[in-house]
């Protein structure tokens, strides 16, 4: 470590404190100030005007010049009075300039969700240039986001890099990762507009930038629905962001913890301890198996004090798992049932800080409410002026463009087939956004690139080939207690397999197993849950 440290300082260029000398002749791309009368050193490098001021690279938190936050850093004149994003003045934008003749396309992804991340491993960077933008640096493996909420398995295990799921993000000259959120997209001129991701309480306002793209795939995924129930937002926790699964843990052991100090009350115990899912859907009811097995396991040894006052409650306005075959849902309310989990059916009408009140009046007190009742297009998928599909979403055709605009695509939850296509749209199922970013990367790469259409406006009559045509692998969840379910009957028919039992669980787990994207988390997954069998899960609160 001590000669690594020496190397780095050695290789710094006097006076300037950046290390610049490891990589002399690669290019960078260029930087335009707001300013279209300042002159500019154009020498093949970023391009600096002269009213430019001097730059502590070390120091991105100081006043005056700022940098646009990614894997690397290209440094533009900071602006104080920015106009609206929806305006057609935009000269208050620093910007990644439209490329060349004789540049590599520049295909820029929004989002790191399943159908981005599957695009992103599979593009061809010797055709592409890629810059991808999102407010997270990694993927979230949704399917097993429930077991980090009770310390089944570690955060890092489920959150994969995204420099990790493709290598070009960090180390090509003319890709990049920014971490930020597009704000608007203008499909005439080929641009996007972001704003950069800050912690809340900064002192200074979000740098805002565009970048110009050839071709944009749009997956920035989808927002929690809420069905505009007054204070879900504000006390509800969601089940979607390793952040979220952090914020949930930290509530849980929080009231376990509190409920042990003298001077509380019987009711306020009861309260604190009871934990509310609303929603029955795989998540719902696979978090709410984790809970009743890390309660049944490790709270009766860990939180003896307290125990008999801990339960469970799952809320569903209809029935649980409806997508599974009816004798699979049958297990499931069993199951849950026996292992402490109450199963209500109602429909939430208000949430209140330590209480939500049902449709028929009842009023059901919690400590920890996790919400899961689906998902919706998000409020940056509303505002686009682009056609929509039914719900919503982002319309688009049989290849999976947006046909309104040229060089436009979208995948994932964000998007769903137009009707004049004549198919339904897909649900927000992590496969399903996966199906469709192997289809589209494939098209790139085989289609696209091979016939040198990768240009902005170069695509309009180059033979696509098939359409995409989505057929359902089949259903999986976990119940608790080493149970699992599989249902394969909605893709192989009559043939198929519907079970449910221990063996269902080892079928689960080692089909999740393989499906996580790296095997460095491959390693990690595999650790926790032997670590948790012999060990029990870990209950110690942290933050």
């Amino acid at each position: 470590m001590a000669l690594a440290r020496i190397s780095r300082n050695w290789r710094r260029s006097p006076g300037t404190g950046a290390i610049n000398h490891n990589r002399p002749n690669k290019e960078t791309p260029f930087y335009n100030t707001p300013d279209p009368t300042s002159n500019s050193k154009t020498a093949g490098k970023i391009l600096y005007t002269q009213s430019l001021t001097n730059v502590d690279h070390m120091n991105f938190d100081g006043k005056g010049t700022q940098a646009i936050q990614g894997y690397r850093f290209a440094h533009a004149e900071r602006v104080t009075n920015f106009p609206d994003s929806k305006t057609d003045s935009n000269s208050g934008y620093a910007s990644l300039e439209a490329t060349k003749p004789g540049d590599k396309p520049r295909v820029v992804v929004l989002g790191t969700g399943w159908a981005a991340c599957r695009f992103l491993k599979g593009l061809d960077t010797t055709i592409y240039d890629v810059v991808c933008i999102s407010p997270r640096n990694h993927m979230v493996f949704t399917p097993l986001l429930a077991s980090t909420c009770v310390g089944t398995l570690e955060f890092r295990s489920v959150a994969e890099p995204v420099g990790r799921v493709q290598s070009a993000l960090a180390s090509d000259p003319n890709s990049y990762f920014y971490l930020a959120t597009c704000t608007n997209i203008d499909t005439e001129k080929h641009e996007v507009y972001c704003e950069t991701v800050s912690e809340n309480g900064q002192p200074y306002e979000p740098h805002r930038f565009k970048v110009a793209y050839d071709k944009l795939v749009i997956a920035s995924g989808s927002e929690p629905l809420t069905f505009g129930i007054k204070g879900v937002k504000e006390h509800a926790y969601f089940l979607r962001e390793v952040s979220q699964a952090q914020q949930i843990r930290k509530k849980l052991l929080l009231n376990l913890m509190l409920s042990e100090t003298p001077g509380v009350s019987e009711e306020e115990k009861e309260r604190m301890l009871h934990c509310v899912v609303i929603g029955g859907g795989p998540t719902g009811v696979e978090f709410s198996g984790e809970l009743s097995d890390f309660i049944v396991r490790d709270v009766c040894q860990r939180y003896a004090h307290v125990k008999n006052y801990v339960r469970v409650t799952l809320i569903e306005a209809n029935e649980i798992l409806s997508s599974f075959d009816v004798g699979l849902r049958q297990y499931a309310k069993k199951h849950l049932s026996k292992y402490g989990v109450r199963l209500v059916r109602g429909v939430v009408k208000e949430v209140h800080p330590k209480k939500l009140i049902l449709s028929d009046g009842s009023v059901v007190p919690y400590g920890l409410l996790v919400w899961s009742t689906g998902v919706g297009p998000s409020d940056f998928v509303k505002s686009m002026d682009l056609p929509k599909s039914p719900g919503g979403r982002i319309g688009i055709d049989e290849w999976l463009r947006v046909p309104s605009v040229e060089d436009v695509f979208a995948l994932g939850d964000c998007a769903g087939f137009l009707e004049q296509t004549g198919k339904q749209v897909l649900p927000a199922l992590a496969q399903v956004a996966e199906r469709e970013g192997k289809f589209l990367v494939e098209l790139f790469n085989k289609r696209i690139g091979k016939q040198n259409a990768g240009k902005a406006c170069s695509a309009k009559d180059i033979d696509l080939g098939d359409p995409f045509v989505y057929k359902h692998l089949g259903s999986m969840a976990s119940v608790g207690r080493y149970k699992a379910l599989v249902d394969l009957t909605q893709s192989q028919g009559p043939t198929g397999v519907s079970m449910a039992g221990f063996t269902s669980w080892i079928i689960w787990r080692s089909a999740y197993l393989t499906r996580v994207l790296s095997w460095r988390n491959r390693f990690y997954v595999a650790i926790n849950w032997a670590t948790t069998l012999v060990f029990g899960r870990d209950n110690t609160r942290i933050g």
